[in-house]
């Protein structure tokens, strides 16, 4: 999920408006290598038995878009509350950032987490008993879509990448994250076959843990690299309505042609289903598209409240998915740009209670 930089301008998420049909994957599946160099032997990109793949994930995610945010004064506080729902997982998002589409380089920026941040609020997650899902994120300014990255120069850019990527692998390792996301959401690269390969490789040799990539929902059958990854992620934005509901019974009938198809995908590609994002602002229509911070002006708890219902009612039970990181907590303080009563967060709304109810039996 990207970050909308203008509360009162358009969606950021442009990507849902590429979706041709409400309830099917606009994409198809592209499986053809490019040719960015030899990744090596395929055979030696081999699969993770880390614990991290058994079980089911219950997560929320708590992305940063500030150097010192997971080291401030409300880190505690924010991962209390987070354990407190019944989740076991958290989510956590330091962000870089390239200067256009076409650029072949990212670079850290004010709004980048510190090391030093992460490890800290790491080290708070492990002992509230929390397992760390590491996502970090590579944005682009305003309100452009991550997905249109496509670098003039690609060898240059997947170098640039898997310095990137190999350092939070490095950074995964020496803290103990459980699980590592290669990345997030980029469309335009995720079919080339070869230099991804090359990126899995450099961050299997440092980082034993559990591997996932998070395609967006109009992404996800044109990844070219999921026999190598420990599970398949799906940032899982798809609309379920036409119009603004609560109903539930409605909404579980519009993830039955959705989840049917991505359990076949699940069982060609061998592999269980993380929805590494799943989320709905509490705006009334946000189930007409779950991709947007801003919907309407309208309160929408309710709504917000159903679609978590709807979800964790269509989804559990099923053998190939392997759970959800909700997408989100709380704002940081001063950051938010979206009033926190209309935001993806369900803390102290009625969505939190469904999760509690859902998770805390356990």
């Amino acid at each position: 999920m990207e970050r909308v930089r203008n509360a009162d301008g358009p969606s950021a998420r442009s990507r849902g408006l590429r979706a041709t049909a409400l309830f099917a994957v606009a994409l198809s599946a592209a499986t053809s290598c490019s040719m960015f160099g030899d990744a090596g032997p395929e055979e030696s990109v081999s699969r993770s038995t880390a614990p991290g793949q058994a079980g089911r994930q219950y997560g929320i995610a708590l992305p940063s878009w500030d150097s010192g945010d997971y080291a401030g004064p409300q880190a505690g506080a924010y991962v209390a509350a987070i354990a407190a729902t019944g989740a076991t997982w958290i989510q956590l998002n330091p962000t870089w950032y390239q200067r256009s589409p076409q650029d072949a380089e990212m670079h850290r920026t004010e709004e980048t987490a510190s090391d030093a941040s992460v490890r800290h609020i790491v080290r708070l997650a492990q002992r509230a008993g929390l397992r760390v899902l590491l996502k970090p994120h590579v944005d682009l300014p305003g309100d452009k879509d991550r997905a249109e990255i496509k670098p003039r120069d690609a060898r240059r850019w997947y170098a640039a990448y898997s310095r990137f990527i190999g350092h939070y692998a490095d950074l995964a390792r020496e803290t103990g994250v459980d699980e590592l996301s290669v990345g997030t959401e980029l469309a335009g690269l995720s079919g080339d076959r070869r230099p991804w390969l090359a990126i899995v490789q450099t961050v299997r040799a440092k980082f034993h843990g559990t591997l996932v990539y998070a395609a967006n929902f109009d992404e996800y059958e044109q990844v070219a690299f999921w026999d190598v990854l420990d599970l398949i992620g799906i940032d899982a934005y798809w609309p379920l309505a036409d119009r603004p509901t609560t109903d539930v019974a409605a909404l579980r009938r519009a993830w039955t042609p959705i989840l049917q198809r991505v359990g076949r995908f699940s069982e060609r590609q061998g592999r269980r289903v993380l929805f590494t994002e799943a989320g709905y602002v509490s705006q009334r229509g946000s189930t007409t598209e779950p991709w947007s911070w801003n919907i309407s002006k309208a309160d929408g708890a309710a709504e917000q409240a159903a679609a978590y219902e709807a979800l964790l009612t269509s989804c559990t039970g099923r053998s190939w998915w392997a759970g959800v990181h909700w997408w989100m907590w709380d704002d940081w303080p001063g950051a938010a740009e979206t009033p926190p009563s209309l935001s993806y967060s369900p803390h102290g709304k009625p969505a939190e209670r469904i999760l509690r109810r859902w998770w805390r039996p356990r």
